[in-house]
């Protein structure tokens, strides 16, 4: 397996608990997010809904409090393998960094999937910060 591998991150001014707490309301992934218009979760299965009229399922495999570590995988057959890893990392000065990584194969994915973590850490800065 040759995976595609991306990762960004950015520094936001506000606390890593209200951070985390935005980042773990995975049915509203879809308001910082660009490109998604909705979201519908039935336990740790989500449904992401694409401005494209696609919708493509995802697995919750990791939500943990301590680590502030938040971990999917899209199901979608498009993809032979796809992780997505939030963390959120508390600079104990009132403002954390926020890093999106994503692994995909086929590689293309990455990339594909890629442009839209780095709009989504800039729109969920935007929104923290507000």
């Amino acid at each position: 397996m040759t995976l595609g591998s991306l990762r960004y991150d950015i520094r936001i001014n506000r606390s890593a608990d209200d951070v985390w707490a935005r980042v773990t309301d995975a049915g509203a992934l879809h308001t910082w997010f660009p490109g998604l218009t909705g979201c519908d979760m039935n336990g740790n299965i989500r449904v992401i809904h694409l401005g494209s009229g696609l919708s493509m399922p995802e697995e919750i495999l990791v939500n943990d409090a301590t680590m502030r570590r938040f971990q999917y995988r899209v199901t979608a057959p498009l993809f032979k393998h796809h992780r997505g890893t939030i963390d959120v990392i508390d600079l104990h000065d009132g403002t954390c960094v926020v890093t999106y990584s994503t692994e995909a194969d086929p590689r293309t994915m990455a990339l594909t999937i890629a442009g839209g973590t780095a709009g989504a850490l800039e729109e969920l800065k935007r929104q923290m910060e507000a």
